[in-house]
């Protein structure tokens, strides 16, 4: 069953410190082979709290999308993202295609 993570950007802080991490993590994605289904397009808040943007990744499943965000390269990469900008970020279960 495939999995998505899902990252919403809130509020940025650091430009210099979004553009590290927008380098590192791309090269972290590499050996992962992510789906980018979202990344940063137009967008509408329908409710809740604004944001800024929004990423959304497809994974084969929660064991592949857990490995890539827990690997030694988004680790550091995602070092950057915490000193740049307010996210939330969660990994959901996707459903099979029928």
């Amino acid at each position: 069953m495939p999995a998505y993570v899902v990252l919403t950007r809130e509020r940025t802080h650091d430009a210099k410190e979004m553009e590290q991490y927008a380098t590192k993590a791309k090269a972290a994605r590499e050996g992962h082979d992510p789906k980018p289904l979202a990344f940063y397009g137009d967008f509408e808040v329908m409710e809740g709290s604004d944001m800024e943007g929004a990423v959304i990744l497809r994974f084969p499943d929660m064991a592949a999308a857990r490995a890539w965000y827990q690997s030694d390269a988004y680790q550091e990469a995602r070092k950057h993202r915490f000193q740049g900008a307010d996210y939330r970020v969660f990994i959901v279960d996707g459903v099979e295609e029928a």
